[in-house]
């Protein structure tokens, strides 16, 4: 069974959230948190084997993104994970296993560190580890250099095509999940439902972020996924040499590499990634 829901976590800001299976069965329940420009159904394929393996499992919409409301302020990476705070706190989560992708990733590292009370371990898919102000030392230029295309006025049509010919191995709910970034207007084209402006400020959060300085503190167990795609060798040696500085750091964390994978490995593998934090919850490293 599958539910669409919003919550009011704090006055004016309501959360959308897509909760899968009962919160009776017998698994750890899963907490499940997008990118930057995502949205809560890149996870449908994740949630449905998680639900078959035995686990209740709520997805969310961050402030701003999908569903959920659309403030004009909050993108900083202490707000955003306060949101996450008051959303498992409010929804009655009985310590979940928190799992996030890419900025996300980054989020769920700052919720470790604020509110261990909360979860009994978090994941970091493809993420956790980014440290923009490493490639980008001036905020200037990180903004000129990852300013996103504008896709307004795209028809769905032509984003559907180029999302299948781009990733023609995932699977139908990995499609449609990466479409569901995108409000399909009455005239057939597309807009985002993160906004430029809005875009821009949680980039800009995510700049500020230093995950590193979060690492020695957090007394939770901690996941990495990351992957290594095809055609980026500078960017999978940063990446190795982050993972491993922060199991270094970590008390208790773990790696399981993907490769090769896109960035989107939640949407693409969804049935590893489930069996994997299935696993880790079975095996006593989510305690």
């Amino acid at each position: 069974m599958t539910q669409h829901q919003m919550h009011e976590i704090r006055s004016g800001l309501h959360l959308h959230c897509i909760a899968w299976g009962e919160p009776t069965l017998p698994g750890a329940p899963m907490l499940l948190v997008h990118g930057l420009a995502s949205n809560a159904r890149l996870w449908d394929g994740v949630a449905e084997y998680l639900v078959e393996l035995g686990h209740y499992v709520v997805a969310i919409d961050q402030r701003g993104h999908g569903q959920s409301s659309k403030p004009d302020d909050g993108f900083d990476m202490s707000t955003v994970a306060h949101d996450l705070e008051l959303f498992i706190a409010q929804f009655g989560l009985q310590r979940p296993v928190v799992a996030g992708q890419s900025w996300g990733a980054n989020v769920v590292i700052e919720l470790a560190a604020r509110a261990p009370h909360l979860v009994r371990g978090v994941c970091a898919v493809d993420g956790g580890t980014i440290q923009l102000q490493k490639h980008f030392p001036e905020w200037e230029r990180c903004e000129q250099q990852l300013r996103p295309p504008h896709l307004l006025g795209t028809p769905a049509t032509r984003l559907e095509g180029a999302i299948r010919a781009h990733h023609s191995d995932w699977p139908e709910s990995g499609i449609q999940g990466a479409m569901a970034n995108m409000e399909v207007l009455a005239d057939g084209t597309i807009r985002p439902w993160l906004s430029m402006e809005r875009h821009m400020l949680v980039l800009r959060g995510l700049w500020e972020h230093n995950p590193e300085e979060r690492f020695p503190n957090i007394s939770v167990p901690v996941l990495f996924m990351p992957a290594v795609g095809t055609g980026e060798a500078a960017w999978a040696v940063d990446k190795k040499e982050a993972v491993a500085r922060a199991l270094e750091l970590l008390p208790k964390g773990a790696a399981n590499w993907y490769e090769p994978a896109d960035h989107d490995l939640h949407a693409q593998f969804p049935q590893r990634v489930a069996q994997e934090l299935h696993d880790a919850t079975m095996n006593g490293f989510f305690i």
